[in-house]
């Protein structure tokens, strides 16, 4: 008896994830989800530089003005509750000094283009298709930063609309990167502040505006992270107590999806031995002096020193 309706995966012919390979995430939340099991394992990765971003419009304009060098002045700021916010950005790059928000801005700018020209692979991850528009400037922001709400203006994008803001940033990356391979996903959180039907207008207008751009053969990609929820799992259990976010069960069987389908056996084989070292590091011991514990640690460096050795870029410190 089946009980268990499944996505069929197709494993990727070529350019499959390694450790040589340079990654860049860009998106919703769920990109840091993901962003953070390859950090995790070592990948030479980058994550949302401009914070988390949730709909293609707000990528778009992160994209363009990095690859146009575009830098920011105090005229793109707005102050509100004591802090400096710039519209384009999340509210983790804001500042109490104006100064330090243009060059937390201006760096990740410098950043991101640096990123885009050196990835190996590009993933980018799309929460919503409802912007919010400044009724003043007809200007689509990022993040409202709570300013209030009767500010804005709030549109659902087309399917054309989506896919056009797609097209423009793959065109974008590609004249900095031809060989870049881009994936695109569609968050499984649920975005119930919304609406109900007002969700499921917002996935079904990004999941055909994907579908417009995707083109394997050109190196343009789609992996099902929304459809493995809603379709494979598809019950609460796999979600947090807040009903909207996928839990660490969920997030972990799209990792082990995200894995047999984009990443080389040979890196398969490092994530074990990177996993082996990470549990080691966060081992407590009860007797942290006794000599079984000092020959723990001994085979636990050693094992450190041969990864290391074979990829410099890799390091087990812990970051201050």
């Amino acid at each position: 008896m089946k009980l268990q309706t499944q996505i069929p995966l197709k494993k990727q012919a070529g350019n499959l994830i390694n450790y040589h390979s340079k990654i860049l995430l860009l998106g919703s939340c769920f990109s840091e989800n993901i962003g953070a099991k390859i950090s995790y394992f070592k990948f030479q990765s980058n994550q949302n530089p401009f914070g988390i971003l949730f709909h293609p419009k707000a990528i778009e304009n992160l994209i363009s003005r990095a690859v146009h060098e575009e830098s920011y002045t105090e005229a793109d700021l707005t102050f509100n509750n004591e802090r400096w916010h710039c519209f384009d950005a999340h509210s983790s790059l804001s500042a109490t000094d104006k100064k330090e928000l243009l060059t937390n801005l201006n760096t990740a700018l410098i950043d991101t283009k640096k990123q885009l020209e050196e990835a190996t692979h590009v993933i980018i991850t799309l929460g919503t298709s409802w912007v919010y528009k400044l009724i003043d400037t007809a200007i689509i922001v990022a993040n409202c930063h709570k300013v209030p709400q009767k500010k804005f203006s709030k549109e659902l994008l087309s399917v054309a609309e989506v896919s056009r803001s797609l097209a423009d940033s793959i065109s974008l990356i590609k004249t900095i990167n031809a060989k870049a391979s881009i994936t695109f996903t569609v968050s499984p959180v649920r975005h119930l502040k919304d609406g109900f039907t007002e969700n499921t207008r917002s996935k079904a207008h990004l999941i055909a505006g994907v579908h417009a751009v995707v083109h394997p053969t050109k190196n343009i990609h789609y992996f099902p992270a929304y459809e493995i929820i809603m379709d494979e799992l598809r019950e609460y259990r796999f979600y947090n107590e807040d009903m909207v976010h996928p839990n660490k069960i969920a997030i972990n069987y799209i990792w082990e999806k995200f894995i047999a389908t984009w990443f080389s056996k040979e890196s398969r084989d490092t994530m074990q031995e990177i996993e082996v070292i990470q549990k080691g590091i966060a081992h407590r011991p009860f007797n942290e002096n006794s000599e079984q514990h000092q020959k723990f640690l001994r085979n636990l460096e050693l094992k450190k020193k041969v990864l290391t050795q074979a990829y410099s870029f890799i390091s087990f410190e812990r970051k201050s």
